[in-house]
């Protein structure tokens, strides 16, 4: 029976703990960004052959030619690549050259997408395997990087790009421009 009494109380102090340590959790301020080790580092090498029918593929060696741009990685199959659509469009409008990787598809699928979605990428490349992403140390898709005229990553942006976020990205994308 004293062991009985002794069990209970550990437990519940073990409750009280696990209580106020989610407390603690929930009461920090949420931090939305995601540090990435990439940030400051050249980009992977890579070659990609053409995903689309109308577009050339890409290259590491596309990045170093002195411009910034905006790398995205997307896929047909990917419903968030479609809500984001619209706003990398509006990128465009806006100045910003876009590549793309497409992640896992075929080129009848992709040009559908476009088709249907818009294409405001100046050259999409086939990434069947994954490699190039995982190289990038991309998660998931969307993802959108920011990468200087020498090949540089220097922002990251990962998730959907909500048209709230057109500034920062045109903003990184000038922030660019200038040396490390």
């Amino acid at each position: 029976m004293k062991n009985l009494r002794i069990g209970l109380w550990v437990m519940a102090v073990i409750a009280v703990g696990l209580f106020a340590l989610f407390a603690f959790m929930l009461a920090k301020p949420k931090n939305d960004f995601v540090a990435s080790a990439m940030i400051g580092q050249p980009m992977p090498e890579f070659t990609l052959e053409p995903a689309t029918f109308d577009r050339p593929g890409l290259a590491t060696t596309d990045f170093a030619d002195g411009q910034p741009r905006l790398l995205n990685l997307f896929g047909s199959w990917c419903i968030p690549c479609r809500a984001e659509a619209q706003t990398l469009e509006q990128l465009e409008r806006s100045g910003a050259q876009i590549y793309a990787v497409a992640l896992r598809d075929r080129p009848e699928d992709v040009a559908r997408f476009l088709e249907v979605y818009g294409n405001p990428y100046t050259r999409v490349g086939r990434d069947d395997l994954s490699e190039t992403q995982f190289a990038l140390g991309a998660s998931g898709v969307p993802e959108t990087f920011v990468i200087d005229g020498q090949g540089v990553i220097r922002y990251q942006h990962i998730g959907v790009i909500a048209e709230s976020d057109v500034a920062t990205l045109l903003e990184q994308l000038r922030l660019a421009r200038e040396p490390l």
